[in-house]
């Protein structure tokens, strides 16, 4: 089964994969894991932002693609992202880095306590 089937199949509804086994070996795993993100979009969104990532995010390009104006191609991608949880691209840094960073001379000590409150 493809992910198109299975999204098919459940019709847009939560689930959870409960084995996994891989291919050509006699290896699985057990357990409950989420489906990427992306796999949990309805297709139409997955085909929408697997056109938009081979369009090299040309907006211009997806209006072209999809035969649809530049504010319906901007709405659809805000609607989709919104179901995405993103990763923090700075996060907070942790205990171990900032006394490193101090330890470097980095940072001050001052500096070093304000980000270690922070970070609680």
């Amino acid at each position: 089964m493809d992910w198109q089937e299975l999204t098919d199949l459940t019709q847009g509804r939560p689930f959870v994969i409960e084995r996994v086994r891989l291919t050509g070996t006699g290896i699985a795993v057990e357990g409950k894991f989420e489906p990427p993100q992306l796999a949990q979009l309805a297709l139409e969104d997955q085909v929408f932002v697997a056109a938009f990532v081979r369009s090299h995010g040309s907006i211009k390009e997806m209006e072209r693609i999809f035969g649809v104006s530049y504010p319906t191609v901007k709405s659809r991608l805000k609607r989709i992202a919104e179901q995405l949880d993103f990763v923090d691209t700075n996060p907070q840094p942790v205990g171990a880095d900032v006394v490193e960073r101090l330890r470097r001379g980095e940072i001050s000590a001052q500096e070093a306590l304000a980000e270690l409150e922070e970070s609680r």
